[in-house]
């Protein structure tokens, strides 16, 4: 009889190189994730810095930095759900528009009427409601999210200014002002602040810690093979807009305390900086990944850029210039990582 040849036996085993390889291109990843983070924090404290140089008496003042971290707080709730939305393979051009709609809705006469509650309570069911006509269009009715959302941003935008009328609606519920007052402030800290930390920690446990977070990357990682593993890939895009609606509605209301009033015009650009956000933090455009952390960095990030203009009165427009750019370098720098995790 002859003896098998040796070499195979060798092919019939298992080979031990896509496992090292799969496990050898984890840590990069995970790798790349801590470098990226670190480069924002590195970023972030060079702006301090430019800040601290240029406008010394104004830009480190306490109350200030209390400014930035509130106003990043408005914008941070809302990039939370747009990080999730953009993991699970989505977009959303419509958060803009539905923190506007959500504040107006919640500012009307007879809202507050019902006080606090009626105020929260309306901002954040406005929210789902426009998260909800978002998500039953593209999951169940097939429509591209570039379209639905564009749809809603253009319907929210004028239901909110139908509903105003062009006018700005002013908020006379004190417990809701009190809120935005520095005696409401917990250890120098605004109340504002903590809200956007809660959702920030809620946000990271979620898409880290938990079954949909796990379906939430799989679904934008790639959709077929999430529906042969047996997630149910519609109703995971539902859940996914009805979250970022329901950040937008949380974001409206913090609006509201900021500003003191109800205003069509609020929310304006916010999809842009959400989405620049979370792109720059490390969340990939095109799903499959995303990153909570990033994504508060990036926001900080630029609510800081847009601080140090104001405070050295440089126009709008040199700052919308400057968010563009760093837009783009984002982007090229995914499409570089990606192209070299490939290879």
């Amino acid at each position: 009889m002859t003896q098998p040849a040796p070499t195979a036996r060798r092919d019939a085993q298992p080979s031990a190189g896509p496992q090292n390889r799969e496990l050898g291109g984890r840590r990069p990843a995970g790798l790349r994730a801590d470098a990226r983070n670190l480069s924002l924090l590195g970023v972030l404290a060079a702006l301090i810095v430019v800040g601290g140089l240029t406008r010394p008496d104004q830009f480190l003042a306490a109350s200030n930095l209390q400014l930035v971290l509130t106003q990043a707080s408005v914008i941070g709730v809302v990039t939370v759900g747009m990080t999730f939305v953009i993991t699970g393979g989505g977009i959303d051009l419509s958060v803009g528009a539905i923190v506007a709609l959500a504040s107006v809705w919640a500012t009307t006469v007879a809202t507050q009427e019902y006080g606090f509650a009626g105020i929260l309570f309306t901002a954040a069911a406005v929210g789902l409601g426009c998260g909800l006509v978002n998500g039953l269009l593209i999951a169940y009715g097939g429509m591209a999210p570039f379209i639905a959302t564009l749809a809603m941003l253009a319907s929210a935008r004028g239901l909110a200014l139908q509903i105003t009328d062009g006018r700005t609606q002013i908020v006379t519920v004190d417990a809701v002002l009190d809120l935005g007052v520095p005696d409401a402030y917990v250890l120098g800290v605004p109340p504002l602040v903590l809200v956007f930390a809660a959702v920030t920690a809620i946000g990271w446990l979620l898409l880290n810690r938990t079954v949909f977070g796990r379906r939430t990357v799989a679904v934008g990682g790639n959709a077929e093979a999430a529906r042969l593993a047996g997630i149910d890939v519609r109703r995971q895009r539902l859940y996914l807009y009805l979250l970022s609606g329901l950040c937008c509605g949380i974001a409206a209301f913090l609006l509201i305390v900021l500003s003191g009033s109800g205003q069509n015009t609020n929310g304006n650009l916010y999809e842009l900086d959400a989405i620049a956000a979370a792109i720059i933090g490390g969340t990939l455009l095109s799903g499959g990944r995303g990153t909570i952390a990033g994504s508060v960095l990036g926001v900080l990030v630029f609510t800081t850029i847009t601080n140090i203009f104001a405070l050295n009165n440089l126009q709008s427009d040199v700052q919308q210039i400057a968010k563009g750019a760093i837009i783009v370098a984002a982007v090229l720098v995914q499409r570089r990582t990606l192209r070299d995790s490939a290879t």
